[in-house]
Order: structure tokens, then C-alpha cells, then sequence
């Protein structure tokens, strides 16, 4: 059995469908990061798993998605709530690092309309991940949201970073670390209808998720 965290902000209008095609094999906890429009109650209602973070921020919902799973096989996937990604690509993901062939898998989002992925935030996202090829050599070209590794292994990393900074943070470290690094291609879907991002919804969000992840570049 593979967890997989699903950080969570208002998310109820994409829950029920995206819970309801998870695959065998893979079970759901729902790291929710202070819903107010019964995303909880939706994801229970469908047999997931909640987890509710008081703390704000995506990599505060995400350390505790990771901190309340329990794995069989000791790996766990990390995907976004909001319907952009189809779980059935989880398999994919993840199987490099349950066969021993990477530390950490990576999705590389490719976007199945122009609607998916806004020109504003698709380019401050090559703009990191280039720095990041740079710095690290991995070779990367998405900070990922979908992602799979080894549970122990990643607490290890000791990761710090509560708010957008998250994802950079964990490849800045697992360069550090000597992980092998895998990055695979996956279809990005547009958003549930009734959802909206907290990064690329809007220039603002894309703005600040660059802020945070610059500060994890300076440290």
C-alpha cells in the first residue's frame, strides 16, 4: 500500500471525482490546510483519510500529510487536490522509486490546453527549475507538485520550509543528499470547475510562490 498526501484549501468541488479514480493500491490522506467549504467532510465521505494542519502554508500541509502516513511499501506520493492531475498516473510516478531505480520521481507536468497552465506561471517556473539544473545539476525542468520518494527517507532531509518554498527545498536537498532523481512526464489537466489555484490562479499567487522560493535559493 502507497500513501499519497493531498494538500488541501478548498478543494470540495474537486474531492469527490479525484478520490473516487484513485487506484488500487494507493490510499488517499487529505493534509487540509483550513478548508471552509466542507472539503473535509467530502473527502470523508468518499473513505479518505483526513489530516487537519492548523498551521498555514503548502509545505506545512504537506510535512504533516507525510508525518501522518503510514505506507506498507514506504513510499509515498505527493499530488494536488484540485483535479489538474489524473491519479491513475500515480503507478507511473511512483514506480521507479518502489523498484529501486530512483529516490525521489518527479512529474513533469505537460499541459493538455493552453487553459491548464497560464503563460505567467509556466514561466516562473522554467525560469526555477533552470536555476535549479544550474545549481544542482538534476535535471529537472518542473518544481514538481506531483512526486513520489521514501517516507523515512524523506523526513531525513529534515525539511524546513512551511509555505511554497517546499518543493524547491526538497530538490535543492536531495541534490545535497546524492538522491537519484527521476523526472517523468505527466498530463495537466485545467482545474476542477469551482476550484481555484493558490499559485497559478492568479499573478499575485504566482508572485509570492516565486518569493518563497527564491528565499529557499538565497538560504
Amino acid at each position: 500500500m502507497t500513501d499519497v498526501v493531498l494538500p488541501c484549501l478548498n478543494e470540495a468541488a474537486a474531492l469527490a471525482d479525484l478520490l473516487a479514480r484513485m487506484p488500487a493500491g494507493y490510499r488517499p490522506i487529505i493534509a487540509d490546510n483550513g478548508s471552509t467549504d466542507g472539503s473535509p467532510a467530502v473527502a470523508r465521505r468518499s473513505g479518505a483519510r483526513v489530516v487537519q494542519i492548523s498551521q498555514r502554508g503548502y509545505g506545512a500541509a504537506v510535512h504533516a500529510g507525510v508525518l501522518a502516513a503510514e505506507p506498507v511499501d514506504g513510499v509515498v506520493c505527493v499530488m494536488d487536490a484540485d483535479g489538474s492531475f489524473d491519479p491513475a498516473d500515480l503507478p507511473r510516478v511512483a514506480g521507479p522509486v518502489r523498484a529501486g531505480e530512483a529516490d525521489l520521481a518527479c512529474g513533469r507536468r505537460r499541459p493538455v490546453s493552453a487553459r491548464a497552465w497560464p503563460a505567467h506561471a509556466r514561466i516562473g517556473n522554467a525560469i526555477l527549475a533552470h536555476r535549479v539544473r544550474r545549481a544542482t545539476g538534476l535535471p529537472v525542468h518542473d518544481i514538481a507538485p506531483v512526486r513520489a520518494f521514501r517516507r523515512e527517507a524523506l523526513l531525513a532531509l529534515d525539511l524546513r520550509d512551511r509555505r511554497f518554498g517546499y518543493p524547491l527545498e526538497l530538490l535543492l536537498s536531495a541534490a545535497r543528499a546524492g538522491w537519484r532523481v527521476r523526472e517523468l512526464d505527466v498530463p495537466y489537466h485545467p482545474r476542477a470547475a469551482g476550484t481555484r489555484s493558490k499559485v497559478t490562479g492568479t499573478v499575485r499567487g504566482t508572485l509570492r510562490t516565486i518569493h518563497d522560493m527564491r528565499a529557499v535559493l538565497a538560504r
